[in-house]
């Protein structure tokens, strides 16, 4: 048994494929809103006024920092990344990640608390164990990071780049949640995505992470990957259950080859079909709702007493470009090529080239090039998403009290295009309050959409499908 205390389970998933199926079309994640595919050409100027306006707020900080690089390259990946096995070439990235720090702290209020740090990329734990301490006591130099216990500081970690020592390593310099990549555990879709990883690998890791007192661990799947099957999908996540992770996100996979060039490595023969997809999916939720775990939305799973359940039932849960986040209502600051900032009422993104990132921090400004300054418009629109993807049940009332207007009214659009959703039980309404049913937390995104003034200006053609 998973878990020892009673806590009320997640409710049942009613399964109807045809249902779902009709509802898979493209959409956004929302880990913002307006999303990225909206930011205009924004500069330096524009974010520090942000960063300056902020501190008025005495709002807690989260850092975000990039780690671009890979020593391999999985086939499945999207991610913005640089494959090499020279640790060396970390070296300059690192010492421009300290000058944007040092640019950045200069509008920044230093006594805010940094409540949230999380390490992404590529691969964080491409860095040696020494660059990981000189990278953490800049940050620490710059910002001051914090020891409070209820601090959530993450990294994403490869199990094939990582071993005991690199945990211990880790939990010294401060982290105290990890995120493991694992995929998948069948040899075959292993070798298939050019990501052979044994289990020992990854259960070594738990094993330790237990052992040394990590507050949460996340284990990352994909379905959809070529030579899956409902089988095959079944006994990977049979073992995932015997592991016991805190955390589970179960990505789909968008085969997206004339975006992404590694993807093209991946024969299109030996993807599921869409059949087969959906199998492993209704798999996958029906299995972990089986074992306990609270499906929180979308492909995110936890078990019912870590911080994100919990966060979920106390309605404080929040969505960030890390996905759903556990500490709600702080200042994110992205750091790296790439890294997109949220704060106060902006977004502000790096470039997504790192000679261009370098060539900006060299002639001594920050690297901002993309971003937007939210309207009324979208800070309610915002809002009202982020509180139904991350509370299931948006209160229409409570809504326009926050912002002073008859919320009802103001999104009649958004109610008009629910419609056929709450006709299919997708969403109900009971008063001025939204629900989000079970089956429906499975496409909250596609709910979230009607709610998304920008969507119809930019086509869906460059989003994932919802499942």
């Amino acid at each position: 048994m998973l878990f020892p205390h009673p806590i009320a389970p997640s409710p049942a998933t009613v399964w109807d494929a045809a249902l779902i199926r009709r509802y898979d079309v493209s959409g956004p994640r929302y880990t913002s809103y307006p999303t990225a595919l909206s930011f205009a050409a924004f500069g330096p100027e524009a974010f520090t006024a942000a960063l300056e306006r902020s501190n008025a707020s005495r709002r807690p900080l989260s850092l975000y920092v990039h780690i671009p690089f890979c020593r391999r390259i999985c086939f499945y990946c999207a991610c913005n990344k640089i494959a090499t096995k020279n640790v060396r070439l970390a070296e300059p990235y690192l010492a421009r990640l300290d000058r944007e720090m040092v640019l950045t702290r200069r509008h920044l209020d230093t006594s805010r608390p940094i409540s949230q740090l999380h390490w992404g990329g590529g691969t964080p734990t491409f860095l040696t164990l020494d660059q990981m301490s000189g990278l953490i006591d800049r940050l620490d130099a710059r910002f001051g990071l914090s020891g409070d216990p209820d601090r959530d500081y993450a990294i994403e970690i490869d199990p094939r780049e990582a071993d005991v020592l690199t945990l211990r390593h880790l939990q010294a310099l401060g982290f105290n949640r990890l995120s493991l990549g694992v995929q998948d555990l069948d040899p075959r879709v292993q070798k298939a995505i050019n990501r052979v990883q044994p289990r020992v690998l990854t259960e070594s890791l738990i094993d330790e992470a237990a052992r040394l007192g990590f507050q949460s661990l996340n284990l990352d799947l994909i379905y959809g990957l070529p030579l899956q099957t409902r089988a095959s999908f079944a006994a990977t996540l049979e073992q995932v259950i015997e592991l016991a992770p805190a955390r589970l996100s179960i990505f789909n996979y968008a085969h997206l080859p004339e975006r992404f060039a590694p993807q093209r490595r991946i024969a299109t023969a030996d993807l599921p079909s869409a059949e087969e997809k959906l199998g492993i999916l209704q798999d996958t939720v029906e299995r972990l709702q089986e074992a306990g775990y609270v499906h929180i939305g979308m492909d995110h799973f936890a078990r019912p007493d870590d911080s994100l359940a919990v966060a979920q039932r106390q309605g404080t849960l929040q969505r960030n470009f890390q996905g759903y986040s556990s500490h709600a209502d702080s200042d994110l600051v992205g750091l790296g090529v790439s890294a997109i900032s949220r704060v106060d009422d902006v977004y502000a993104q790096n470039p997504t080239v790192l000679g261009e990132y370098e060539a900006a921090l060299d002639a001594g400004r920050l690297a901002t090039v993309k971003g937007l300054r939210l309207s009324f418009d979208d800070r309610l629109r915002r809002h009202a998403i982020e509180r139904l993807m991350c509370d299931m049940t948006l209160d229409l009332t409570a809504l326009g009290e926050t912002f002073e207007v008859d919320a009802e009214a103001y999104l009649g659009d958004a109610l008009a295009r629910l419609a056929p959703a709450m006709a299919d039980g997708l969403i109900i309404r009971q008063g001025s309050r939204l629900e989000v049913t079970p089956v429906g937390r499975l496409l909250v995104r596609h709910l979230a959409m009607a709610f998304d003034a920008h969507l119809p200006g930019q086509g869906t053609g460059r989003y994932s499908k919802v499942l």
